[in-house]
């Protein structure tokens, strides 16, 4: 059985009927290695599933602020050295830093209260802005995403590795590899189990450095007063002899160079449906755990390059001479403890940079589902597997990410060039959106002057750093992200158009079949008997897909079936994934859909029934339902539509936008000893579909022939 356009993929992930073996008409079927390696599938009718796979404020701090958090490693450093001789504005820098972290979250906290199903930047642009917009910022998103696995994973490998002998480090690259493939693997099994795995480094990290730059800050706290004093003097000297404009674009040059740090800031927007309840109050709580600690972390280490005068050292991070020069003469019962400190704190830096990885893999996939869900992508990307997540993205984040190491090695310089113009695009555009919405909402919201100042600072903020940041990195390897961004678009726009054209297609199907069954509907449906001939249809909803394979059985095989089964399953995707209450509702709308067809049925001179189920592996079901009708009506023969491309789509384009549900059915099926008849529907992207009677006829006949 092959969906339309708005149908969903099909997909073949370990599932909970086959993880304990079981013995179906003989056949015997055991775990497999996936389900081994991955876990046993998550049973979705299980009210208790959405509380255990959510995460509570202090979880979410770790699987999704840990990106933000681990920014703090390159970030600053980025931005100190562009200030190059002029570091006395150091100073300023630490607290425009921390003041943009707290706008920016003030900002997406907003975007929480009014989005609290998800309310990321394609969300937020799409419904504020329009689609264009939306596909933009989507796309923009999830290339940030892919750019930030590589260069957390590519940074963390530099950080372990350089506590490592300097032979070992050709090896660098194929650890990051590895660290794809193993963070793709605890990505399958859950997000929550992949949190709970990497709590440990991040807690190292948050300790290790609040310890350290609040010892700095007491330290050197007598020297404040001085160090303010003698900044705001040298600005005074230098606007004198260079020029305030000049000063001026040296400071935002630093300052647009250390965007890096603000990303990672929208993920808990984004990552609102794995939330706990109530999602909005986790959300903001959680909102207010990482801006409270990048702010501090990133602002602190600014501060503490300028207070300790750190200068860049061959083969160390400005984060590691700093540690090192505060640190100096730390003894413990006359020993030196000074290098254990640093050493475990820089091997923090490199764990939590392989942890800030997992935001791509969090929210990479989400972001890739919602566009999925308006056809922007493959509907796969929507898909759930039996461990309820979004596979096919989880592997497309760790694909595209292998991928990218593989072109740049690995390289941080490289990388860092590609990296943080993405995030403000949908900065920018999410901020814009909500300045929209507060001004047009404004004779109904009381507060509408403040929610639209805070987002609108935020949208200039972040219009500014991306202004400067694609002005100094685009000649510079920029223009690479700017055309993979670019590239999506076009594809997304594809997709799209792919999709709604063979959506009218199909719809025109209905449009002209229904009439011919209305007139048709003079007969009277017979008593049930189970033991007369027996065609069981798959559809997918009730649309021109499942009526056309309903008029085609009594056209090609007049006479020949008493009763009709319509069998139909409800795929659980990532937009229904919130709670019990959207999952009963879908159980609710495939049982109305069967109803309907059995209507027409019943008025085509059929005996008709119905069987439903939902779940997120359609083949899964359609298997356990077909075995049931099979043992309740013995003499019955499967059928399915499959949709048909006429034109040049009919190729790999229609293999992977489209699924193939009734080919594999109907192998399984045939291992079992029954047999499903594919009914073709052609159909053409031009928006012209008809019924390939020819091909169904002779098909047909070749059943029949079997029968007999």
């Amino acid at each position: 059985m092959e969906t339309d356009s708005s149908s969903k993929q099909s997909r073949r992930p370990p599932k909970e009927a086959l993880a304990k073996p079981t013995k179906v008409l003989g056949v015997v079927e055991k775990r497999t290695l996936g389900e081994i390696l991955i876990g046993r599938a998550r049973n979705i009718r299980d009210p208790e599933v959405f509380h255990n796979i959510s995460l509570i404020a202090f979880l979410a701090w770790v699987g999704l602020g840990s990106d933000g958090l681990s920014s703090s490693c390159y970030g600053p450093e980025e931005a100190y050295l562009a200030l190059g001789p002029h570091q006395y504005l150091a100073v300023f820098l630490a607290l425009l830093t921390a003041l943009t972290v707290f706008i920016i979250s003030a900002s997406y906290s907003q975007t929480i209260d009014q989005f609290p199903t998800g309310g990321g930047g394609y969300v937020v642009a799409s419904k504020l802005l329009g689609p264009g917009p939306g596909l933009l910022s989507g796309s923009a998103l999830v290339t940030d995403y892919v750019l930030t696995i590589s260069i957390s994973i590519a940074s963390g490998a530099d950080a372990v590795f350089s506590f490592l002998p300097a032979q070992w480090l050709a090896a660098k690259f194929w650890v990051c590899i590895l660290v794809v493939v193993l963070l793709v693997a605890m990505n399958l099994r859950g997000v929550k189990e992949s949190v709970l795995t990497l709590l440990p480094i991040f807690l190292a990290f948050v300790v290790m450095h609040v310890w350290l730059i609040t010892y700095a800050l007491v330290d050197r706290a007598p020297e404040l007063p001085k160090v303010i004093h003698e900044a705001v003097s040298q600005v005074h000297r230098e606007r004198n002899s260079l020029g305030f404009l000049a000063l001026v674009i040296i400071f935002l040059r630093a300052y647009s160079l250390g965007g890096g740090t603000y990303t990672g800031i929208e993920a808990i927007s984004n990552g609102l449906p794995i939330l706990r309840e109530p999602r909005t109050v986790t959300g903001k709580r959680t909102m207010v755990y990482m801006a409270i600690s990048l702010a501090f972390v990133a602002g602190g280490i600014l501060f503490g390059y300028m207070v300790f005068s750190v200068e860049p050292q061959t083969g160390k991070t400005l984060n590691a001479v700093l540690f090192d020069k505060m640190s100096t003469g730390w003894k413990l019962f006359g020993l030196n403890f000074s290098t254990p400190v640093v050493t475990f704190t820089l091997i923090t830096e490199g764990a939590l940079l392989f942890v800030a990885a997992q935001t791509g893999f969090v929210d990479g996939p989400r972001v890739l589902a919602s566009m999925a869900h308006d056809r922007w992508l493959p509907r796969r990307f929507s898909n759930l597997s039996g461990r309820l997540v979004t596979q096919d993205g989880v592997l497309a984040m760790g694909l595209a990410a292998g991928a990218t190491l593989v072109g740049t090695r690995a390289s941080v310089d490289m990388l860092v060039v590609l990296y943080a113009i993405n995030v403000f695009i949908t900065f920018t555009l999410s901020q814009l959106g909500m300045t929209v919405h507060w001004w047009q909402a404004r004779a109904e919201e009381p507060h509408w002057i403040r929610k639209l100042a805070v987002n609108g600072i935020g949208c200039t903020f972040t219009a500014v750093i991306l202004v400067v940041t694609v002005t100094l990195k685009f000649y510079e390897g920029g223009w690479v992200t700017v055309l993979m961004t670019g590239g999506l678009v076009l594809i997304c726009y594809l997709v799209r158009r792919h999709y709604l054209l063979v959506g009218k297609a199909v719809q025109q199907l209905e449009a002209d079949i229904l009439p011919e069954i209305y007139a048709a509907a003079e007969k009277q449906a017979p008593e049930r008997d189970p033991q007369a001939s027996t065609a069981v249809v798959l559809v997918g909803g009730f649309n021109g897909l499942g009526l056309a394979t309903l008029t085609m059985i009594p056209r090609l095989f007049s006479g020949q079936f008493r009763n009709l089964v319509f069998i139909g399953v409800g795929e659980v995707d990532s937009a229904l994934l919130k709670g019990p209450e959207e999952v009963k509702a879908l159980e609710q709308s495939v049982a109305d859909d069967l109803l309907e067809y059995c209507r027409l049925a019943a008025d085509l001179g059929f005996h008709s029934e119905l069987r439903s189920a939902i779940g997120p592996d359609v083949v899964l079901e359609l298997r356990r339902l077909a075995l049931e009708v099979t043992r309740e009506f013995p003499h019955c023969v499967f059928f399915a539509g499959k949709l048909v491309f006429t034109d040049e789509v009919d190729g790999f384009v229609s293999r992977f936008l489209h699924n193939h549900t009734a080919m594999d059915l109907q192998n399984w099926l045939q291992l079992h000893g029954f047999s499903l008849v594919i009914l073709p529907v052609r159909v053409s992207t031009s928006g012209r579909a008809v019924s390939d009677l020819e091909h169904a006829t002779a098909t047909a006949t070749h059943m029949a022939a079997v029968q007999k």
